[in-house]
C-alpha cells in the first residue's frame, strides 16, 4: 500500500499555496470572494505556534466539514484501517500485544509524523488531520489510535513545541519514521493529581539523574524514545518539575510489569521505574522548572485526540451493530431493525454521537485557529467517553448473543470504551475544569 503521507502531500502542498496566495485588489468582488474562499479555515495548514489567527474574514462552514486534505486522510486511514489493521484486531486482542508490522506499517503510511514538518520526514498536515486518522482508527480498533493518538498529540507535539534546536534535528526524523514514543506522568499515587511525582532528578556534572518509578506508561513495549516527568527541586512543589528525555536501553531503565488490562488490551500499558538513570545535560525539554506547563498544555491538546479515539469507537460500534440490525437478524419475521423500538434507541444513539462529534471537531478547530479551547477539549473528552460506552454497550444488546460472543468485535468495542472515563483526565477531573471555567466566566 502507498504510503498516505506520500499521497496527500501535493494536496496539503497546494493548500498552503493557496492561502499565501495575495488578497485580490478592492473593487474585484469575484476575486475578493476566491481570495476569502481559499482562506477557508478547514483548509488551514499545521499551526505550532501558540498565536492566536485572524479568523473574521473566513465564511464560516460547518464544524464537521473537512478540507480536500482531511477528506483524502479519512478516505485513506479507513481503507488502510480495514485493509491492514482489520484482520489483526482479534488476534492482537486476545495475543494482547501490538503486531510489530502494524507498527511498521503505521509508520510507513506516514502516520506516526502527521503534524512533524516535512524537513523532518513528516507530513507537514494540520492537528485535525491526526484527529481524523485517531478517529478513523478507533473506527477499527481504539488500541492502534490510542497508540498513534499518544505519539502524534503528546510525544511529537511535545518536542516541536519545547524541544531545543539538536532535539529536533535528532528525534524529529526517527519519531516520524521509525521510533515510537511514550509520555511518562503518572505514578501509583499521582494520577488525577498529577503533580504529586515521588520520581526524582538530581543535576550531576554530566547532566540530571533521575530516580523513581511510572505507572499506567502506554506505549512502554514498543517505545525507544521516553518523555519523563520528574521532580529537580521538591521545596518548590510542582514548580520543580521538569521534563526529560530518555531512551530505552539507558542503565537503570527497566520495564517492571507489563499490565493486564480490561480493554484496549493490544496497547501496552507497563510500569517502569528509573534506578539511578544518568542522562546528558541535551536531553532536558523545555526549562527547568517548567514540566507542569508543558504537561498541562500537552493534556489539554491530547484530551482532544482521546476524544476522537472515543468518537471513532463509537462509530465502529454503531455501524457493526447497524448493518446486523439493519441486514441479518430477524425475530418475529422481520428484521429486528424495523421495530419502532429499535429505530427509536438507534436514531438517539446517531444523535448523541453526532453531538459528540461536533465538540471534537469545534475543539480541533479552535485549537488550529489559537483560541481558547481549553473547556472546549474538557466537554468532547467527557461527552465522548460518555456516548462510546452507552453507544457500544447498547450494540450489544441490539445484537442480542452476536454481540456478546468474542467471534466479532461488538463486546470489545465496549471493554474499550472504559478507558475513555479514565486516563488523560478522568470524567470528574474533566467536570471539575469545566466547572471552574464557568465560575470564571460567570463570578462579578
Amino acid at each position: 500500500m502507498a504510503s498516505i503521507a506520500r499521497a496527500i502531500r501535493p494536496v496539503v502542498r497546494a493548500a498552503g499555496a493557496q492561502v499565501r496566495a495575495p488578497r485580490a485588489r478592492r473593487g474585484n468582488v469575484s476575486s475578493a470572494l476566491g481570495a476569502i474562499s481559499a482562506r477557508t479555515f478547514s483548509t488551514t495548514l499545521a499551526r505550532r505556534s501558540d498565536d492566536a489567527v485572524d479568523i473574521t474574514d473566513i465564511p464560516p462552514t460547518p464544524i464537521t466539514h473537512f478540507s480536500e486534505t482531511e477528506s483524502l486522510m479519512q478516505e485513506s486511514v479507513a481503507k488502510f484501517a480495514s485493509e491492514v489493521i482489520l484482520p489483526k484486531v482479534r488476534e492482537m486482542d486476545e495475543a494482547e500485544a501490538m503486531d510489530p508490522a502494524v507498527v511498521e506499517q503505521l509508520f510507513e503510511q506516514g502516520l506516526m509524523g502527521i503534524e512533524i514538518p516535512e524537513e523532518y520526514g513528516g507530513a507537514g498536515m494540520n492537528f485535525t488531520s491526526a484527529i481524523v486518522a485517531i478517529e478513523e482508527l478507533g473506527r477499527v480498533d481504539p488500541s492502534v489510535s490510542v497508540m498513534v493518538d499518544v505519539h502524534n498529540t503528546l510525544v511529537n507535539t511535545a518536542v516541536l513545541k519545547y524541544g531545543s534546536k539538536e532535539i529536533k534535528q535528532k528525534w524529529l526524523p526517527r519519531l516520524a519514521t521509525d521510533t515510537v514514543g511514550s509520555f511518562c506522568l503518572s505514578e501509583p499515587i499521582s494520577g488525577s493529581d498529577a503533580f504529586a511525582l515521588a520520581t526524582k532528578a538530581i543535576k550531576t556534572e554530566s547532566g540530571y539523574r533521575i530516580t523513581g518509578g511510572k505507572m499506567w506508561i502506554t506505549n512502554s513495549m514498543e517505545a525507544n524514545f521516553f518523555i519523563v516527568f520528574a521532580n529537580l527541586d521538591p521545596s518548590k512543589g510542582y514548580k520543580g518539575i521538569t521534563a526529560f528525555i530518555v531512551e530505552k536501553g539507558t542503565p537503570g531503565f527497566s520495564i517492571a510489569k507489563k499490565e493486564k488490562k480490561l480493554g484496549i488490551k493490544a496497547s501496552s500499558t507497563c510500569v517502569i521505574t528509573f534506578d539511578d538513570v544518568d542522562i546528558p545535560h541535551g536531553n532536558l525539554l523545555g526549562e527547568e522548572g517548567k514540566g507542569y506547563k508543558i504537561a498541562i498544555g500537552l493534556l489539554n491538546e491530547g484530551r482532544i485526540g482521546i476524544a476522537a479515539q472515543m468518537t471513532g469507537l463509537a462509530l465502529g460500534a454503531f455501524e457493526n451493530a447497524a448493518s446486523y440490525c439493519f441486514n441479518d437478524r430477524k425475530q418475529f419475521g422481520q428484521l429486528i431493525g424495523e421495530f419502532q423500538g429499535m429505530q427509536h434507541q438507534m436514531a438517539q444513539a446517531w444523535v448523541d454521537l453526532s453531538a459528540a462529534r461536533a465538540l471534537v471537531y469545534n475543539a480541533a478547530r479552535k485549537k488550529e485557529a489559537g483560541e481558547d479551547f481549553v473547556r472546549d477539549a474538557a466537554m468532547a473528552k467527557l461527552l465522548a467517553s460518555q456516548v462510546a460506552g452507552r453507544v457500544s454497550g447498547s450494540a450489544i444488546e441490539w445484537m442480542g448473543g452476536m454481540g456478546f460472543v468474542r467471534e466479532g468485535l461488538a463486546e470489545k468495542y465496549w471493554r474499550d470504551s472504559k478507558i475513555g472515563a479514565i486516563y488523560e483526565g478522568t470524567s470528574n477531573i474533566q467536570l471539575q475544569t469545566i466547572a471552574k471555567s464557568l465560575q470564571k466566566q460567570f463570578t462579578r
